[in-house]
Formats: C-alpha cells, structure tokens, sequence
C-alpha cells in the first residue's frame, strides 16, 4: 500500500483481515431523539466495539500487517486512550509487545484498561510535552514499529470498515454524522462511502474549542491550534493529519463545531433516555443535531456512537447526570 494514499480496495481487504477480530456493532433507534431532530436517525454503536471503540478496528489492521520480526520487536503508541487500549488488545492476542505513551490526564479508565491488557505505560504533560516526540524516541532506542493514532493509510483503512459495515445495514442513507480528532475514521468512511454510494453526504463534527478542521479547511492547509480543552477528549487533537486532510477536504461536505454543554446536554441525554453508555467524544454527532449546528429535519441519518469508555471520576459528567 503507498503510503501517500488509501483506496477503496484497501478498505476491502482490511474488512477481510480483522472479520474475526471485531465485533460487527448494532444499530440502534430512539423515537425521541427522532422527534426532537424532526429526523430518521440510525445509531451505530462502536462503543459496543472490542474495547470500547471504533479504534480496534485500525489498530488490528496496522499489527496484522506486520512481519513476525516487526511483532516480535513490538509497538509503541501514543493516545488518549482509545487507541490505546485497541493496539494494546491487539498485541496481546498478536504476541507483540506493547507500549503506550499517554497523557497524564487520560480517563483513569482508559489506562487502567491499557494495562490490563498487558501494554507498558509512559506518560506526559499534555501541555508542556510532545507525545509524537517521546513515542518516536522509545521506537527509535528499541528497534520498534510507531503505530499513530489516525495518520497512517492502515489504520485509515482499518477504520473505513465501519463505513462499509454501516451501509450494509442502513444502505438508504441521506448522510453520516463522524466525530473528527485526527480525521482517521471520517477518511476511511468518506473513501468506503464515496465508492459505494457518493450521493450520502458525509458530516465532521469536532468540538467547537477544537476546531482544526474548520479552520483547516477553511486555511486549504493544515492548521495547528493550541492543545483543546474539551469534555470530549477522544478528539481533543491539535491537527489533522497529513494522509486524512486532503481525503477530508476532497469529500466530507461540512464540519460542524458543537459548544462544550450541548455535549454534556447530549451525553447525559443518550445516557438517561437510550440507556446507551456512551463517553461524551460519542455525543458529539447528536449535539450537533440538537443544538441545531446540523440541520437533521426529514432526513436519514446515520450517527456514530463511536466510544462507550466513560471516566466515572469525571466530575463534570457525574453532575450533568445528577441534574437530570
């Protein structure tokens, strides 16, 4: 595969691969959030994925591309905590060692869960330290293979089989809503989406303290922000990557931001009223249609639930469900 680019095809051949290693997720309905976006909605549920997340599907993808020596030598990660807890399952059942550089702030839950599955911790101040840096440097010292978070063309694919799995079970779609970080999971769904049905219409939705896609898009280059503050912080990333933005720019139509409440008002929603347990990045798509950022009225869309690992220390949260 180039490295410069993903196609349809690879996609193909990754749903192939990790068949058997991920879970093929439900949809759900929920007639109140239907009528309070006057739309059709279609919820997949990742966050019913192995792990708890969309993100196991690119991380089996990268390591089963791997030679035995690569797997022998392991990985090094870095990630907030989905990824992270992916490649290390990924390791586990590959035999390839795992490390993981993850912020000092992650989800409590998510490095627990990393650990548990065998993968050796390194973390960093989120503010003040480079994780791509520190990662390079422990791949670097011990011979091993760097495996991002979404800027690599296998996790890309590995990804993009969420977007032909969904149009096999909703296959009359007007549009899919994706949560945007790094872009790795709107790319690969834009490229399955765009040779199997390009009529759908492809929606970014990215927290409005972090919108580096936006203004990307809007630049017609890459942005940098400063590091996002957000209560969704699977996408709290400061830059799209070099292979997921021109794949965004060439066919996701809108990125919309959404404040920071009406993703509490959305999770706690999905939480109490679809009994989904989801973690607040998951709440971005539907915030955004019920605060009115997408328009959802007599459409059928499709919604990703992309997360269900929910950091019960989180304070913020814990007093959005006590206010209901």
């Amino acid at each position: 595969m180039s490295l410069s680019a993903v196609t349809y095809t690879d996609i193909v051949q990754a749903s192939r691969l990790v068949k058997d290693r991920v879970h093929r997720t439900p949809l759900f309905r929920s007639r109140l959030l239907n009528a309070l976006c006057g739309a059709d909605l279609c919820f997949k549920g990742e966050h019913l994925q192995r792990t708890g997340s969309f993100k196991v599907r690119g991380a089996f993808n990268r390591l089963l591309n791997l030679s035995e020596e690569e797997r022998r030598r392991g990985v090094v990660a870095f990630s907030s905590g989905n990824h992270g807890q992916a490649v290390a399952l990924a390791g586990r059942e590959l035999a390839c060692p795992v490390t993981l550089v993850m912020p000092t702030d992650a989800p409590r839950a998510k490095r627990d869960a990393a650990r548990h599955y065998g993968a050796e911790i390194v973390t960093y101040e989120r503010a003040l330290q480079d994780r791509e840096t520190i990662a390079r440097e422990i791949a670097d010292a011990r011979g091993a293979v760097l495996v991002p978070p979404f800027d690599h063309p296998l996790i890309i694919a590995g990804q993009g089989t969420l977007g032909i799995e969904f149009l096999e079970q909703a296959p009359d779609l007007d549009a899919i809503l994706v949560p945007v970080g790094g872009g790795g999971l709107i790319s690969g769904i834009a490229i399955a989406l765009h040779a199997l049905n390009p009529s759908i219409e492809i929606i970014g939705v990215e927290p409005a303290v972090g919108d580096k896609a936006e203004r990307s898009l809007k630049a017609g280059k890459r942005v940098r922000i400063a590091q996002p503050r957000t209560i969704a912080d699977g996408v709290a990333t400061r830059m799209l990557g070099r292979h997921t933005f021109p794949i965004i720019r060439s066919w996701v139509s809108t990125i919309a931001a959404v404040e920071e409440d009406a993703i509490v008002e959305a999770w706690s929603l999905i939480v109490t009223r679809m009994k989904q347990v989801i973690e607040p990045t998951a709440a971005l798509t539907t915030a955004a249609l019920l605060s009115g950022a997408v328009r959802g009225e007599g459409r059928k869309l499709g919604v990703i639930f992309c997360g269900g690992n929910v950091d019960l220390s989180d304070r913020r949260l814990m007093k959005a469900l006590a206010d209901v």
